[in-house]
């Protein structure tokens, strides 16, 4: 097993790598860089930002910048000197690969910089927003879990049911139904819209969370998170709870579950001694890819909907902005948690299933 921990290992930089190439090289295509963006709001335009052709000959962050003040239309009343020393000062003077290069080399060493409009490094700006995507994302995967494979459980004994039925018909609803306008009708009926007043409306602290004590802590956090939770939890069910029933549908119909019922094994003892183990492996298959997504991807349309201030909506200013050192960094960051969680599944197999054993696969 540890020469397989040292492959996959192994693998990870280059496709890292391959990762960041690919999105650092679309990038020099897409008009607007960041000073485009500051010409533009010197001059009065807000984000509105226009180059000559079109935008056919200015690439954002760090497409050849260096030649002259003619491809911005908004740098015509600003003197080239100034237009050099925003290039200079951004690193845009330099061609594109030595920037890549460069920025290669300070993620290597963990070193991400500052974000170009908020004079923050980007790790403070990341752990400032944090706690908010660490909140939707922990809770929601956990409840998400909790309910769904005890359901999709109860559903595959059940199968053919009545239970198994009306279920299928709710989780199917809850599949269809956007997350986004479940988070409105959430607000409207019990956020005081237009019915009940029972939860807050924005925000995962109260204006005097600090006067209060730490269990009316605890009870105003969870006071806040809920709404915003369940918002982010009810697409996870439909996906997790069928998984789960499927897998275990598999799996008792195989040979050795009537085997052991033959012997006189409970059917509780047939399902969670046998049966579980093998089913649930397809589960664990998926969890690295929730985990990541839900709990490191945030989710814009919730987080503006509750007015919560996570990765989510940071992801989407620094994009509109063009603030390349966040866009890169969490990318960079994201693509290398998520590439170990792949490693991390693949010793959740061998740890609920020894007899698989990855030593003798190719990687």
């Amino acid at each position: 097993m540890g020469n397989y921990i040292l492959r996959r290992l192994g693998l990870i930089i280059p496709t890292l790598i391959g990762i960041m190439l690919i999105n650092f090289a679309m990038v020099q295509f897409v008009p607007g860089g960041p000073i485009e963006q500051i010409i533009a709001n010197l001059e009065g335009q807000g984000d509105v930002f226009e180059t000559v052709g079109g935008g056919a000959d200015a690439g954002a962050g760090g497409a050849e910048l260096g030649g002259g003040n003619d491809q911005y239309l908004g740098a015509r009343g600003l003197p080239p000197e100034f237009i050099a020393e925003l290039e200079a000062q951004f690193g845009f003077d330099k061609p594109a690969w030595q920037r890549f290069l460069g920025m290669m080399w300070d993620y290597a060493r963990f070193d991400f910089g500052e974000s170009y409009f908020r004079s923050i490094s980007v790790v403070d700006l990341v752990i400032e927003k944090m706690p908010v995507s660490i909140s939707l994302g922990l809770w929601s995967t956990l409840i998400a879990y909790l309910v769904s494979i005890p359901l999709g459980i109860r559903k595959a004994v059940r199968d053919g049911s009545s239970f198994d039925t009306w279920t299928s018909g709710a989780i199917i609803v809850a599949y269809a139904i956007p997350g986004f306008l479940f988070a409105i009708l959430l607000l409207v009926v019990f956020a005081g819209g237009s019915y009940l007043q029972w939860f807050p409306l924005r925000g995962l602290a109260s204006d005097n969370w600090d006067q209060l004590s730490l269990w009316g802590k605890i009870v105003d956090y969870f006071w806040h998170i809920t709404l915003p939770v369940l918002a982010s939890t009810i697409s996870a069910f439909a996906t997790l709870t069928l998984l789960t029933k499927n897998s275990f549908l598999d799996e008792i119909k195989k040979q050795y579950v009537m085997t052991a019922k033959a012997k006189g094994l409970t059917e509780t003892r047939v399902l969670y001694g046998h049966v579980f183990r093998n089913a649930m492996l397809i589960v664990i298959a998926g969890f690295p890819a929730v985990f990541v997504s839900v709990f490191f991807g945030g989710s814009l349309i919730i987080e503006t909907i509750f007015s919560l201030d996570g990765l989510g909506r940071l992801g989407f200013e620094a994009a509109v902005s063009r603030d390349y050192p966040v866009i890169f960094a969490t990318l960079y960051v994201f693509g290398l948690i998520g590439l170990l969680m792949g490693l991390v599944s693949d010793l959740m197999y061998v740890w609920i299933d020894p007899r698989i054993d990855f030593e003798t696969r190719e990687v």
